[in-house]
């Protein structure tokens, strides 16, 4: 949906909805006349919505959606179903995350909180030709502002219950004639709303901070020089599960005093998932204008440090418990991965200025990444025959560990191109090409016992090995298409896309580096036709694509078996084939200069296949022997072997049928006073979904819908603004993630289940002031 800033007065008619520009294809751009679907929203729309980071995000742009996992790392975001679905660092993303033209280098990167935002552009389906490899399903591209040629600043704070403070602010203006500046700063703490009976405190919070400096030169009237420094950093206690159905009497028993329930908020942990990061990234950003096109370099370096111990046994087990007779371990408090990322970019184009007949881009593009992966692990198991459930073992506990390190280096260089010939009147033919290599090496070792804990035992399922992998992949992707622009308020097109997601690599701390395998790279063949529109007065907007895309080999993080030996393991590996298609529609109307309702809708049916799956839990302790393969049913291939399945048109995670947004909007003015007034409200729903590949029916997350509203006024001239803002009006309980829980979980054992939800699955009450200047 596109959203123009509320309260502001930006608009290009003094009744109508904004004009809004865009980059979305490298060049400026109105976006009524960009032949792709994109949502654009802008920075003060962004905070009338109190959407304060990625995650939230999805509540303006309906295609997108989000899956909270454990860590940064296994959190993803989707557009239209379709996004990174792997644990490892080893593969690139399928959405990009874009940050003022810098690709991240992963997608952990950009789930970051939000300050001095000019827009978001949300770019709907592949975008490889002019984005690069990880672009598969689409981009999320973030552009802050930039200095400004007259002093002014801006700040604002946010109060909410449950101890939520958010304070930002900017100051920006000219230092001489030709020099400027701009600084900002941000500081989150927020406390989650899930209490640990344990350590007394409440978890799966938020809290981080940052700087960020622009300074833009311009020494002559058509070169711009912009260097831009960005400091992060996080320190929160996230994500914890909590119990949200428990059957098994031993899990009962352990997790007391937690009762699990659907709206448990509690949970029983002597050591909680903690994160710490820091992210740092220098960028150097030339324009040159020619006149007839802007030559641009942006060269970037980024360095991004993730710390992150996820205990697994999601009990009190200090001191090390009696859990039950042959239970593989009683105490799992050590889990801890890191990730130690830099990367170099180097990105050099042209593009032309204008709307003319035509009208291109072109450049090249260099990155050079290395990653580091070291993790660690130490469990206690209790080899007691008899004890008492969640007393202390009666014996000497054995500890087992296991360490491991990879170093991923990677060097990718492209060539792309893409132009938009003017055949006749408003005719247009579109084609755009990207050749891409690259060039990557992974080496790595996995040891048990750890050598960090003498006197441990091995680790089940690691072993000794080490070893080194490299890859050298090239690929050719592209678009082609046409658009016909019957007036400046009305064009269609369509578009045919070509997209490409590079090979990928085993980083984790299960890898047999020894014998290591490269993960086969995706493909995808995208087709999408598209209507804009807006009529002459400005006052509405509405905007449709019907889209298709096919991929095959999904790289996909799957609990699989191999078909003949029974073996499972948590594996990244490639699906057969996948396919999305559906609608969207994004309509915003403006019908006087106080009222204003933006709307938006997505149908997306996301469908994989996908051979030698796991079952669900609950299926498995009946399944049969059988020959041959059999589709969408537990079987198992011989007596003993682990069951399997061969799932044909199932459902992608994570990615619901339907999604609505709709936010009406009324600011008016109070008489005479210089004062106005204003009123929001948000609404959105969305289908059912499936939270796990391998179709579990426990892990089926029920459609709701959410409701949150906000009221406040401000002075004309907009220089400060008081709000008071309910989120989640109705108190709609949902979750971001659902998993079975890992404590004795087993084919006997499958109806534990657990939930990970953020703090607005629960309704709370707040109120932000902003000022400016």
């Amino acid at each position: 949906m596109q959203s123009a800033s509320p309260g502001r007065a930006n608009v290009a008619q003094a009744d109508g909805i904004a004009d809004i520009v865009v980059t979305a294809q490298k060049r400026t751009e109105r976006l009524q006349d960009v032949p792709l679907a994109v949502t654009a929203v802008g920075g003060d729309a962004l905070a009338a919505r109190q959407i304060n980071s990625t995650s939230t995000l999805t509540q303006a742009v309906p295609s997108l959606t989000f899956n909270q996992g454990a860590t940064p790392t296994n959190t993803s975001i989707r557009i239209r179903g379709v996004g990174t679905q792997l644990f490892g660092l080893g593969t690139q993303s399928s959405v990009a995350t874009v940050i003022d033209g810098v690709p991240q280098a992963r997608q952990a990167q950009g789930f970051t909180s939000f300050a001095d935002i000019e827009r978001i552009e949300v770019l709907r389906g592949p975008q490889g030709t002019l984005f690069g490899a990880n672009a598969s399903a689409g981009v999320v591209s973030v552009v802050t502002a930039r200095p400004s040629g007259t002093l002014e600043g801006r700040g604002d704070v946010t109060i909410a219950e449950h101890n939520e403070y958010r304070a930002k602010g900017t100051v920006s203006g000219p230092l001489t004639e030709t020099l400027r500046a701009r600084l900002t700063g941000f500081y989150n703490d927020a406390q989650g709303t899930t209490y640990n009976v344990t350590t007394g405190r409440f978890v799966n919070g938020e809290k981080n901070w940052g700087v960020r400096g622009k300074l833009e030169w311009q020494p002559t009237s058509n070169l711009t020089l912009l260097g831009t420094v960005d400091y992060r950093r996080d320190t929160s206690l996230c994500c914890a599960s909590t119990l949200l159905s428990a059957v098994t009497p031993a899990v009962i028993q352990l997790s007391a005093p937690v009762v699990a329930s659907y709206h448990n908020r509690q949970i029983t942990e002597n050591e909680e998932t903690t994160v710490r990061g820091s992210q740092q990234s220098y960028t150097l950003q030339g324009d040159l204008d020619l006149g007839g096109a802007t030559i641009t370099s942006i060269s970037a370096y980024q360095r991004y440090t993730l710390d992150v111990n996820q205990p697994i046994d999601r009990i009190n087990s200090n001191p090390v418990p009696f859990v039950g007779r042959g239970a593989p371990y009683s105490a799992y408090d050590l889990n801890e991965g890191i990730v130690k990322l830099g990367q170099f970019s180097q990105e050099l184009r042209v593009g032309s200025n204008g709307n003319r007949n035509l009208t291109y881009v072109a450049g090249v593009f260099y990155a050079h990444l290395n990653l580091e992966r070291p993790f660690e692990r130490r469990r206690a198991m209790c080899p007691a025959t008899a004890g008492i459930i969640g007393q202390p073992c009666p014996v000497t506990p054995i500890f087992q560990s296991s360490q491991s390190d990879s170093t991923l280096i990677t060097d990718s260089i492209a060539a792309f191109g893409q132009l938009e010939y003017r055949v006749a009147g408003g005719f247009k033919l579109i084609g755009g090409l990207r050749v891409q290599n690259e060039r990557g090496t992974n080496t790595g070792y996995q040891r048990t016992p750890s050598a960090n804990f003498p006197g441990t035992a091995t680790l089940p399922g690691q072993f000794n090995a080490s070893g080194s992998k490299s890859a050298n992949d090239t690929a050719v992707t592209g678009k082609a298409g046409a658009q016909y622009e019957f007036s400046r308020n009305l064009q269609t097109y369509a578009t045919y896309t070509r997209g490409y997601k590079g090979v990928g690599y085993n980083t984790e701390t299960t890898t047999d580096f020894a014998n290591q395998t490269i993960l086969a790279p995706e493909h995808v063949n995208a087709y999408e036709v598209g209507l804009k529109a807006r009529t002459a007065d400005g006052k509405f907007t509405l905007n449709a694509a019907a889209f298709l895309a096919d991929y095959t080999n999904l790289q996909v993080q799957a609990n699989r078996s191999d078909p003949v030996t029974g073996t499972s393991s948590f594996i990244t590996t490639n699906a057969g084939s996948s396919r999305t298609k559906g609608i969207e529609l994004e309509a915003n109307i403006r019908p006087s200069r106080s009222f204003s309702v933006a709307a938006a809708f997505t149908l997306a049916d996301s469908r994989i296949n996908i051979d030698g799956l796991n079952c669900p839990l609950q299926f498995q302790a009946a399944a049969a022997v059988m020959t041959g393969k059999p589709i969408n049913m537990c079987y198992r291939t011989a007596a003993g072997a682990t069951p399997i399945q061969n799932l044909r048109n199932a459902q992608l995670p994570s990615s619901p049928e339907y999604r609505v947004v709709v936010s009406p909007r009324l600011d008016q003015n109070i008489g005479s006073t210089g004062y106005a007034a204003f009123a929001q409200v948000d609404m959105s729903f969305q289908s059912k979904q499936q939270m796990a590949l391998e179709q579990d029916p426990l892990l089926i997350q029920k459609a709701y819908a959410l409701v949150n509203a906000s009221i406040g006024f401000h002075p004309i001239d907009n220089r400060f603004t008081a709000t008071l803002f309910v989120k989640n009006v109705f108190n709609t309980h949902y979750f971001t993630s659902l998993g079975h829980n890992s404590l004795l979980a087993t084919a006997a054992n499958p109806n534990d289940v657990v939930g990970t939800y953020n703090k607005d699955a629960d309704r709370y009450i707040g109120g932000s002031i902003g000022f400016r200047f």
